[in-house]
């Protein structure tokens, strides 16, 4: 029997939580398929499985934390029988290797009592007294009544007990609110983990150029009047398929340095930063973006994007990218230099797209340009050929036929 894994969806994650699974024991799966949902510190993650086989057991519930690595269920392949002894030995190895919060999950806090406000009244077996004015009124301000004590005949709520407790403290935040403040800070707690390691572990080195874009806009508006509005393709596309091709064209900033040295990958999958709107930011694969025509690209992308902040990729996704592209231009900033998200030993950065003075064919223009940055591991490549690479990426732009 095979041990399904939880997979690594990245080096800023250690451990994740099983919300559900999406088989039984006794079904068959193939490779590539949706077996799991996982909720890291940056999304909910749907976990394909990368081998063929029939469930022979599940060894994590729903609700239970696991650190990456740890076998998630058992895969019986062909006609192998299925071990219960096997199962029962793997189960008992899992134990000791759990955190305490897996076992722990259906322990809930009792609520606390909002600042400022009176004790709690005691519990009574009837119903609590409270004029229907206070009632609404403790509604309408996010006011738990049971926090509250009555200052009305046999100890009833009025509204002044209401607006008195309003004065002194304000009203709860909402159980959706607190899940998404502490999702929030513990993405941006993972984030600066994987930063700071990659600082402190991968020698950067940072190069830019300034890239004239008036013949790829011009095609571009071109393109997209033949096209409906709902296909119209983006800048984005262009540079994204750009930096896909030069890298297939350049091995050495396409892959991954691990276990002391480089390796590189075959097929070109660029991680696309995504900013979140609950804060933080992700960067899932779009998957052999060189071998893709730009609609093809731009249908993935928007999919991508509406996936990623729904909270719904896939483990591949989060796992794949060979390279990273960060596009900040729509806020404004005229060159962003990265941070290489490891093992990843590059990451590409845009700017936005500003008017400026040029010199074309011995005439001074105004024309469309942006700032094209590359952040580069120092163990694989070096400047040289870090600056082709941003040149083949400057001049796959300036001639978008060629995209």
């Amino acid at each position: 029997m095979k041990a399904f894994l939880l997979p690594s969806l990245g080096s800023d994650m250690d451990q994740g939580k099983l919300l559900k699974w999406l088989v039984k024991p006794g079904d068959t799966v193939r490779r590539g398929q949706i077996v799991a949902v996982v909720d890291t510190s940056k999304a909910a993650v749907d976990v394909e499985t990368w081998d063929d086989g029939q469930v022979a057991a599940l060894l994590v519930e729903p609700g239970q934390t696991i650190p990456v690595g740890m076998p998630m269920a058992l895969l019986a392949a062909g006609d192998e029988t299925v071990d219960a002894a096997a199962i029962a030995a793997a189960k008992a190895a899992m134990a000791p290797a759990l955190p305490t919060a897996a076992v722990s999950t259906a322990v809930q806090a009792a609520p606390l009592p909002s600042a400022g406000a009176g004790a709690a009244a005691p519990a009574s077996a009837g119903r609590r007294r409270i004029s229907p004015a206070a009632r609404k009124h403790a509604q309408d301000l996010g006011i738990d009544i049971d926090t509250l004590s009555g200052t009305g005949p046999d100890g009833a709520l009025t509204l002044q007990d209401v607006e008195r407790a309003a004065r002194g403290a304000a009203p709860a935040p909402t159980p959706e609110a607190v899940a998404g403040a502490t999702r929030a800070a513990a993405m941006q707690q993972a984030i600066g983990a994987a930063m700071s390691r990659s600082k402190r572990e991968i020698p950067h080195y940072y190069l830019s150029e300034q890239v004239p874009l008036l013949r790829a806009s011009r095609w571009l508006e071109q393109a997209n009047a033949q096209r409906a509005l709902p296909q119209r393709l983006l800048m984005a596309v262009l540079q994204i398929k750009a930096v896909a091709l030069a890298a297939a064209a350049f091995p050495e900033l396409n892959g991954f340095h691990v276990g002391g040295g480089h390796r590189p990958s075959q097929a070109v999958h660029v991680g696309v930063a995504i900013s979140l709107r609950s804060g933080g930011l992700i960067a899932p694969a779009l998957h052999d973006a060189a071998n893709r025509t730009l609609d093809e690209l731009m249908a993935a992308l928007s999919d991508l994007v509406k996936r990623a902040r729904a909270g719904s990729l896939r483990s591949s996704e989060m796992s794949d990218p060979t390279i990273t592209l960060t596009n900040l231009g729509e806020r404004g900033v005229d060159s962003v230099h990265g941070v290489i998200y490891p093992p990843q030993v590059a990451l590409v950065g845009f700017g936005r797209i500003a008017d400026r003075v040029w010199a074309d064919d011995g005439a001074i223009r105004i024309m469309p340009v942006v700032t094209a940055t590359l952040a580069a591991d120092h163990r694989v490549s070096d400047g040289h050929r870090g600056a082709a690479f941003l040149s083949r990426i400057a001049g796959l732009l300036q001639s978008p036929e060629q995209l």
